[in-house]
């Protein structure tokens, strides 16, 4: 291996979460991790340090372990956001992935609540205007979604085409009707 992997932050982002975009060979294990109940289910976070790696809605309770100041921090800013008090979050990130679902992940962080965008308008962000279902691809494989929030990313029609975070559609449509931001279906 032996590769070096440039990070950077994402100044452009703040406020909002701080990125460092890391390559995919570089995980790391988790050091700490959080399961709280919320709207949409279960909510677990996970951190590496003082960054959050990963952030997964589901029925069931996730796995805790060590403590970590930024996820008391996530859950805070989190239980804000599903009480309607909270519409962008401040938290670190630590992404994983390609270079193409960072560059994807970087357009979403754009987002700004209430709004959202295609997968077509992300891929011509990224320079990339034939690759919309490659980022949606990328969307269902954000690692951090509520932070990072694919949700707000519709099909070109501004169709819920679908989900892979909680219970898939049925949390998108709640996440969006949070947001009072109304789809085509």
């Amino acid at each position: 291996m032996g590769r070096v992997f440039n990070r950077f932050a994402c100044e452009s982002l703040r406020p909002g979460p701080s990125f460092i975009l890391a390559g995919m060979s570089k995980s790391a294990a988790a050091t700490a991790a959080i399961s709280f109940e919320s709207p949409v289910g279960w909510v677990s976070v996970e951190a590496t340090g003082e960054k959050i790696t990963a952030l997964n809605m589901s029925k069931h309770k996730g796995p805790e372990f060590g403590s970590s100041p930024v996820l008391r921090e996530a859950k805070k800013q989190l239980q804000a956001y599903f009480a309607g008090k909270l519409t962008k979050f401040d938290l670190p990130v630590e992404l994983h992935g390609t270079e193409f679902q960072k560059s994807v992940w970087k357009q979403i962080a754009k987002i700004p609540f209430g709004k959202t965008v295609s997968y077509a308008d992300i891929a011509n962000k990224i320079g990339k205007p034939l690759a919309s279902r490659a980022v949606g691809g990328a969307v269902g494989s954000n690692p951090v979604p509520l932070i990072v929030g694919c949700h707000r990313v519709m099909g070109a029609s501004g169709r819920i085409t679908g989900y892979s975070g909680g219970d898939g559609i049925p949390t998108k449509r709640w996440l969006l009707e949070l947001e009072q931001i109304e789809s085509a279906d």
